[in-house]
């Protein structure tokens, strides 16, 4: 049998052992997951958001990436937010579209024509930020918005004008405005995770894909359909989002520290990807790409369908309501000839 002093003993170092323990576990985890290359521009946003989180909260979390898909694609990453099986994704807004429908509408065609417009539209349309309000009520919650940038084509064979379209398999992601225009500008469309589009465009499943220069470079699109050709048919950024399950686990401080990181993490990717977009473009065109600017007005031409299916599927009223945030952004921040 142990003595008193033993058992002192005994006890006090369980006491440290615990204490030990408590410290360790102090740290909390949190998973963030999406689909860029490690080189990309969107793990680049989520290192500095990782680094703010862990600054702003002293240390109380720390946040963990998974780069590249390797996780999930952006539709199962959202819905595994919604389970709590992680805690951030970051996703084209359209991604987010299947549990709040009306989303689809900020990919109508030509909605905005820079990037300061763009920015104010995710920023401060009344009509945007009312419908990011209900997410919470989806399982998650939008903190801020990162940037990819105009969705733009890479295709195998040339492509000057909706008739040349006509003879094209086009990618699309699930979405069903990007997949109304795809289809009115002539494209056969093919629905697929990006995760699987490199190889499809290798094997002819499809002539080609849309999206964003920053991510046609961070996924060499290029390689394997050389024609980029910058009709910059989308405004298309990636909404970051939290799983509202870690959201209500947060106490209200480090609510406003994830916030803060959440905003840092914005204008750096907002920064990053704007600024390099004119070299993206240039390596590319070294690597073998050809680049084009068509002519754009048959596209705008091509996608006036687009506008009135709109109405048909989501109602008068939220089309013009955007549509006309979108004009109002336009005329109060003109586009520089």
């Amino acid at each position: 049998m142990l003595d008193k002093k033993s058992l002192s003993r005994l006890l006090m170092s369980a006491a440290i052992l615990t204490m030990g323990m408590s410290g360790a576990q102090a740290v909390e985890t949190l998973r963030f997951s999406h689909t860029d290359n490690p080189g990309g521009s969107r793990q680049q946003a989520a290192e500095l958001f990782a680094e703010k989180v862990a600054e702003y909260t002293d240390g109380r979390y720390e946040v963990q990436i998974f780069p590249s898909g390797s996780l999930a694609n952006d539709p199962k990453a959202i819905e595994l937010l919604q389970l709590g099986g992680i805690d951030f994704t970051v996703s084209a807004t359209g991604s987010y579209a299947t549990h709040m429908p009306t989303l689809n509408l900020t990919a109508m065609p030509f909605l905005v024509d820079t990037y300061e417009q763009g920015w104010e539209l995710y920023d401060n349309s009344e009509w945007l930020q009312g419908e990011f309000a209900k997410l919470p009520e989806k399982g998650f919650r939008v903190l801020s918005t990162w940037e990819a940038g105009f969705r733009s084509f890479t295709t195998n064979e040339p492509l000057n004008s909706p008739e040349d379209a006509k003879s094209m398999k086009m990618r699309v992601f699930p979405n069903d405005m990007i997949r109304w225009s795809m289809e009115a500008i002539g494209f056969q469309t093919v629905v697929m995770p990006i995760t699987d589009v490199y190889i499809s465009i290798q094997q002819g499943i499809v002539n080609g894909q849309e999206n964003p220069v920053d991510t046609i470079k961070s996924l060499r699109f290029y390689e394997v359909a050389p024609y980029i050709t910058l009709t910059r048919h989308v405004y298309s950024p990636l909404p970051l989002a939290v799983a509202e399950k870690t959201w209500q686990s947060f106490s209200d401080e480090d609510k406003e520290a994830v916030m803060k990181a959440a905003a840092d993490s914005a204008a750096f990717s907002r920064n990053l990807v704007k600024s390099s977009v004119e070299s993206q473009l240039t390596e590319m065109q070294e690597s073998g790409a050809t680049v084009s600017v068509p002519d754009i007005a048959p596209f705008r031409e091509a996608v006036q369908s687009v506008y009135a299916k709109a109405k048909d599927v989501y109602g008068e009223e939220a089309v013009d309501q955007i549509l006309s945030d979108a004009a109002a952004i336009r005329e109060k921040l003109p586009a520089q000839n």
